[in-house]
């Protein structure tokens, strides 16, 4: 049978209308291929939507009334669609996840250095660590498309005037003067 689900509904008595309807709350907006009658048998179940059958005559034998249903619903190669894009989703939720991480540890690790009165310029490489690493989650969530690369740039970029600031803070960073500003 074709991608749509297909339902037999073997009727002992004639009938004017059936409806049949998903249970769902949203009404499918979906338009459904025109009835036809089969003697062929098949019992997959409905997909969910709408489907209104409104026989005229149908194959006979004994007292028997056969009709096919047919119903739309998503096709094969959207159900797939949706299945990528549900694990492409959590994937990325995950990767996003880690950036935050990584990127809170080391904006935690550089307040308290911050904050340290008698900080050594030493304790900036064990930070310095935590920012490559973020750097390295960042930039794999650029390259398999996560991030835009503008995004990843600011972020990465948040960290190292973050970590400058503490730097200058303690003494251990002296901006260079501008060649504009030592002329005037």
């Amino acid at each position: 049978m074709a991608t749509t689900a297909a339902q037999c509904l073997y009727l002992s008595c004639r009938f004017q209308s059936l409806s049949l309807s998903s249970s769902s709350s949203r009404p499918s907006t979906t338009a459904f291929k025109p009835l036809s009658f089969s003697a062929n048998t098949s019992f997959n179940a409905f997909s969910t939507g709408l489907v209104s059958v409104n026989p005229s005559f149908g194959k006979q034998s004994g007292r028997l009334n056969l009709i096919v249903c047919e119903a739309g619903g998503k096709a094969d190669s959207a159900a797939k669609r949706a299945r990528q894009a549900e694990k492409r989703r959590l994937y990325n939720k995950a990767r996003k996840s880690e950036i935050r991480t990584r990127m809170k540890k080391v904006l935690e690790e550089l307040d308290a250095l911050r904050k340290k009165t008698d900080a050594q310029p030493e304790e900036v490489i064990g930070i310095e660590k935590l920012i490559a690493e973020a750097y390295s989650t960042i930039d794999k969530a650029i390259q398999v498309g996560t991030l835009h690369k503008n995004t990843g740039a600011r972020r990465k970029s948040r960290l190292a005037r973050r970590k400058k600031a503490v730097e200058i803070h303690h003494g251990w960073y002296a901006p260079e003067p501008t060649p504009a500003a030592s002329a005037v």
